[in-house]
């Protein structure tokens, strides 16, 4: 993921509207084309630079135009070029059409698709644009099929084709591409859903300034420069009781180590102070553990109302489990008025209430997509089909900020305060035990520390995915454990003071 990206991303609509502004605004649509191509074929050099065949897909539409153009660039630098046709050149108009004849006149070899590809050199996906919204079909399908299967590096002009732009899902089948240049705006379904295994590495190109006033963003990309100043500096008076109270309360019987996640999670974040209200059975090895923790034994709910009167903020869920103890602390904690997140079985809990609960926007709810399609009383497959539309949902439904978590995690809510935060970070390493633990804690401390549940909970996103990517690059992706994220997130945290 190179580190140039912009922070705002549109909509496939909304990307074609800021196409045509700039058009409208003077730049013609052949310059911005050439752009494209010259973006690519500088990204592909940079990438492959001893290599020197490329085998260029083109489909109809500007897509296709964008693929011709590089074709021609590849044929003027000596490149050996074969230009394989999805849709027939004849078909293609204005701008398309011109870069079609402009390849022909720089001597490339063009013609139809045949269902084979060379053994060797760089494949040039540009097949397929934004506008796909149904499953591909032949004679796309099959050269998509033969594609990944070559073991050749593929390089997909704007997105993958077969990818849904705007939801990240594959559309029956899709390239899968080692990197991806893409234009005038950065996609939601480059980010999130299946797109990352389908892109690769990810360019961007701008191609020229959108001009003003601008096409609204659909969402924004969650930023560590953008939200680095979340925090205030801390005085040199400062006391703990400057930083919040967070009471976190969970860990059921056999489930000590959710809370002991969270709890060590919050005290490394800056919380001032942290309570743990367990079963008594975790109390002494949670203090062996991490003796900064006040761990208090609630075997009687009755017990947690002195702890919720000393709490700055909350978080409830972490190994809380089922039955009366739990809904007993889940009814309590509803019962206040405290800034909150809510996680893991609150949120099972929730769910089966016969009745949505206004959780109101003081609360954070962090949801994986099993959890989220329980909340909304859908499938699982229904949630990813569209993660932007579902996490909207929670938000509205619950009336609170809400984490659809996953590849490309995003943040909703509460209400319509903030732009919806997407999360590129994270790795497949992540996908192992107590993670959402850590978060819940990591959200907490932000909470005990005044921040607002929509900042807190996407400064949270970020800074756990980066956390998680640093643990990658310390000692790879197999064997990361919840535990080893938290003394990153605490380095991201301080970031600037160091």
């Amino acid at each position: 993921m190179r580190p140039d990206l912009p922070r705002h991303i549109y909509s496939a609509a909304a990307t074609r509207e800021l196409d045509a502004r700039i058009i409208a605004a003077g730049t013609p649509g052949s310059e911005l084309m050439q752009r494209a191509a010259a973006a690519v074929w500088r990204e592909l050099r940079r990438r492959w630079p001893h290599a020197d065949r490329l085998t260029v897909l083109c489909g109809g539409g500007n897509n296709g135009g964008d693929g011709y153009l590089v074709a021609r660039l590849a044929q003027r630098a000596g490149w050996h070029v074969q230009v394989l046709t999805l849709t027939p050149p004849e078909r293609l108009q204005g701008d398309a059409a011109a870069a079609w004849r402009a390849a022909q006149e720089a001597g490339a070899s063009i013609e139809p698709w045949r269902g084979v590809l060379p053994r060797s050199g760089v494949v040039l996906d540009a097949m397929l644009g934004t506008g796909l919204q149904a499953a591909v079909r032949d004679p796309f399908s099959n050269a998509i099929t033969v594609v990944n299967a070559s073991g050749l590096p593929v390089v997909a002009v704007d997105l993958p084709s077969g990818l849904n732009a705007d939801r990240g899902v594959i559309e029956g089948c899709a390239i899968r591409a080692d990197l991806t240049v893409t234009f005038i705006a950065l996609k939601p379904g480059l980010l999130t859903g299946q797109g990352p295994d389908q892109v690769g590495e990810l360019c961007f190109a701008a191609l020229a300034e959108a001009p003003e006033p601008g096409v609204a963003p659909q969402l924004e990309r969650l930023d560590l420069a953008f939200y680095q100043e979340t925090l205030a500096p801390r005085p040199r008076a400062a006391h703990k009781g400057m930083f919040g109270h967070l009471l976190v309360i969970g860990g059921n019987q056999g489930m000590g180590g959710a809370i002991l996640l969270a709890a060590e999670t919050a005290l490394r974040c800056g919380a001032g102070k942290v309570s743990v209200a367990t079963r008594s059975e975790h109390v002494v090895p949670m203090l062996a553990r991490c003796p900064e923790v006040m761990a208090h034994g609630v075997d009687d709910p009755a017990q947690l109302a002195p702890l919720l009167d000393q709490a700055t903020a909350v978080v409830l869920g972490p190994g809380l489990g089922s039955g009366p103890w739990a809904t007993q602390l889940l009814n309590a904690v509803l019962e206040r008025d405290l800034p909150r997140i809510l996680d893991a079985d609150a949120l099972n809990a929730i769910a089966a209430a016969p009745q949505a609960v206004s959780l109101g926007k003081r609360t954070i709810i962090t949801p994986h997509p099993a959890e989220a399609a329980r909340l909304l009383g859908c499938a699982t497959a229904d949630i990813q089909a569209d993660r932007l539309a579902a996490v909207e949902r929670l938000a509205e439904r619950f009336g609170c900020a809400a984490v659809l978590k996953g590849v490309g995690s995003l943040v909703a809510g509460p209400a319509d305060e903030m732009l919806p935060g997407l999360c590129q970070y994270g790795n497949p390493g992540m996908a192992s035990a107590g993670m959402g633990d850590v978060l819940s804690g990591l959200i907490g401390a932000l909470l005990a520390q005044r921040l607002e549940a929509g900042a807190a909970g996407r400064y949270a996103v970020l800074l756990h995915a980066l956390a998680g990517d640093r643990a990658a690059e310390q000692g790879g992706q197999l064997g990361i454990v919840a535990s080893d994220l938290i003394s990153s997130i605490r380095f991201y945290l301080n970031l600037r003071d160091i």
